[in-house]
């Protein structure tokens, strides 16, 4: 162990005596050079700071003159926070003695973390409340907001600490203040279910705001499923009768998701009836949707206590209620909307009900694309989860069970809409850009994103090249393929689809096993359908080095046959031939003395010698002596 992990860990685990030996005949230099470099991302004084260690703290302050406000890497709950000052640190494991200690040295009380939390904040989150009394005292500002927007005040009222959230209000901490997303402390009291934090905003003015998705906190505690939140908004004579029906219906389709008490359910949506019935002029009737959901079982809402009554012996029937009513009252671009559809979705695919799941999932994704943005998570997501499902249908051991055959037609639809996802990101950024996509210049979404969203259409692509279909159909998948090979979509790296085809690491697109990657099927057919053979990423590897980079002697072979160069290199002056390594197997397969010409040789002739070739010879030879320098 070298001697600046030796001082790490002697800080951490505070051993002050340790320390001491460690730095002993040490000049200054070489102890502040000790005590300022990070282990693991974070300093010694950031990590005495973390573990409460106010002896050491101290020594390192004023002996080894460490920095106070330099920040680091620090673990909670096994979460770990970029950028936290050691008095972050402090605030947030509730060491007062030591949060003293730092701010007496100098630390800036409102110095943040990476992503703008205050010592403040991180003491509101875990209730210290003595700190925070004391950060205060010392000048903390209440209304530093996190990149969220989220503020000391609302941290406690979602926690729940009552206490601090009187202690921020008695201080002048804004009531009203919006989060990003344009939630306030109320929706946030609601969510957690603090009733009596919630009665105190209420005392201090807050009013009843909608967030950035037309959310009110009474909507919010129906959401998540607090009856005490909305029974005591419910009666506030502020709330207007028609969101009071909503809240009691949208609470009921909670209990079916989320709490699965269907009695409980039906004696919301009673609730919610009995309040239309006796208040017909204020409260509008249920707006019914513009065509029945297939997806739903072509399923209505109730609209009478008849109705109701006869879904106490249907079950499924309530949990088509519960999707109905989520979809009427928050609509389909919050995402608890899609969220739901595809639970159910999932629950059916677990007890064997693959058909109603993939008409739920389909009906979700549909809603995504309509509302989301492009490569939205959410969306990524869905695409995923089709892909794990399909390839579990095909699997030898789901074989037997009821409607596990995989169809051409549902595959296809999903491989469309995956297209459809490339399709609408690339318009978008097109748009964004004030200019017309070109094949020349195709604009490039996140790559992070992108890069999930093509591994996914190509497990996708695998998965149907194990379906039997007809020549039409077989027209059909190719002739979609070929269109989202001309988008010319790069992931990260700037790889193209047939690099990704060629690549080990594409096989993990998520938490379960879809198809096994490099594929010689998938990257076939991205040939045949158009696939740029010769096509470099960021480092200028050309497919053909990613296969050999992955040991893939059947797969180069392929690509040399299709026609890519196959003595050309990258950006490291490597060819395939040299990827290979010493695996003699796979160069006895490939034979590069079979696939090198004249030509070759030639250009990298004049490469090698440094010969001026630029303007004394035609521009595609130029081309040609590039791809061998």
């Amino acid at each position: 162990m070298d001697l600046k992990t030796a001082v790490f860990n002697a800080a951490r685990d505070g051993k002050l005596r340790l320390l001491q030996k460690l730095l002993e005949n040490k000049s200054d230099p070489e102890v502040t050079k000790l005590t300022s470099e990070k282990t693991n991302g974070a300093t010694p004084l950031l990590m005495a700071s973390r573990y409460g260690h106010l002896e050491l703290v101290e020594y390192l302050l004023e002996c080894c003159s460490a920095p106070v406000e330099v920040g680091g890497s620090v673990n909670f709950d096994g979460e770990t926070i970029e950028g936290a000052p050691p008095l972050w640190a402090a605030s947030a494991a509730g060491h007062l003695k030591v949060v003293q200690s730092l701010v007496g040295h100098g630390a800036s009380v409102n110095n943040t973390t990476l992503t703008n939390s205050t010592p403040l904040r991180a003491a509101c989150f875990d209730g210290h409340l003595d700190i925070v009394k004391y950060l205060v005292e010392h000048k903390a500002d209440l209304e530093v907001a996190n990149r969220h927007g989220h503020t000391c005040l609302m941290i406690s009222c979602y926690k729940g600490h009552k206490e601090i959230a009187q202690y921020l209000l008695e201080k002048g901490a804004d009531v009203n203040r919006k989060s990003v997303k344009g939630n306030t402390a109320l929706h946030d009291c609601a969510e957690s279910g603090s009733l009596e934090i919630l009665r105190l905003l209420l005392d201090y003015g807050a009013r009843m705001e909608r967030d950035g998705y037309g959310m009110t906190p009474l909507l919010s505690a129906s959401v998540t499923g607090h009856a005490n939140i909305v029974d005591f908004l419910v009666q506030l004579p502020l709330t207007p009768p028609p969101e009071r029906a909503d809240a009691l219906e949208l609470l009921g389709a909670t209990f079916v998701d989320k709490k699965r008490d269907l009695l409980g359910a039906l004696q919301h949506w009673r609730q919610g009836l009995e309040l239309r019935h006796t208040d017909p002029v204020s409260l509008l009737p249920k707006a019914p949707h513009e065509q029945l959901v297939a997806a739903y079982d072509f399923a209505v809402e109730v609209t009478s206590e008849e109705e109701l009554d006869a879904l106490i012996s249907d079950p499924d029937g309530m949990r088509m209620q519960a999707l109905l009513i989520r979809e009427r009252v928050l609509g389909p671009a919050h995402p608890d909307t899609s969220y739901y559809i595809r639970y159910r979705g999932a629950v059916y695919a677990d007890s064997g009900n693959f058909e109603r799941c993939v008409a739920l999932w389909s009906y979700a994704l549909d809603m995504q694309q309509r509302h989301l943005e492009p490569l939205s998570p959410m969306t990524a997501s869905s695409l995923l989860s089709f892909a794990e499902l399909f390839s579990f249908m095909l699997q030898d051991r789901a074989k037997g069970l009821l409607g596990t055959s995989v169809s051409f037609h549902d595959l296809m639809a999903i491989l469309g809409k995956s297209v459809l996802e490339i399709e609408r990101a690339i318009k978008q950024k097109s748009d964004g850009a004030g200019s017309v996509t070109t094949a020349a210049a195709t604009p490039v979404p996140d790559p992070a994103q992108l890069s999930k969203a093509l591994s996914i259409i190509l497990h996708l692509i695998c998965l149907l090249e194990k379906v039997p279909c007809t020549l039409e159909q077989d027209h059909l998948k190719k002739e979609t393929i070929y269109r989202f090979l001309k988008l010319r979509p790069c992931g990260k790296n700037g790889s193209s689809p047939l690099h990704l085809a060629a690549d080990r690491a594409t096989t993990c697109v998520g938490r379960y096993p879809v198809c096994r990657f490099p594929s010689l099927q998938v990257a076939a057919v991205l040939l045949e359908c158009g696939a740029d053979v010769n096509c470099r990423d960021a480092q200028d590897n050309s497919p053909l080095h990613v296969a050999a980079s992955n040991q893939q002697p059947e797969l180069m072979r392929l690509l040399i046959d299709r026609g890519t160069h196959f003595d050309s290199t990258n950006a490291m002056r490597q060819t395939a031939c040299d990827l290979l390594g010493q695996k003699e197997l796979a160069r006895s397969l490939i034979q590069p003395v079979n696939h090198t010409t004249l030509q070759c040789l030639a250009a990298r002739a004049i490469i090698h010698h440094g010969l001026v070739y630029q303007g004394n010879i035609p521009q595609r030879l130029e081309d040609f002596v590039l791809l061998h320098r």
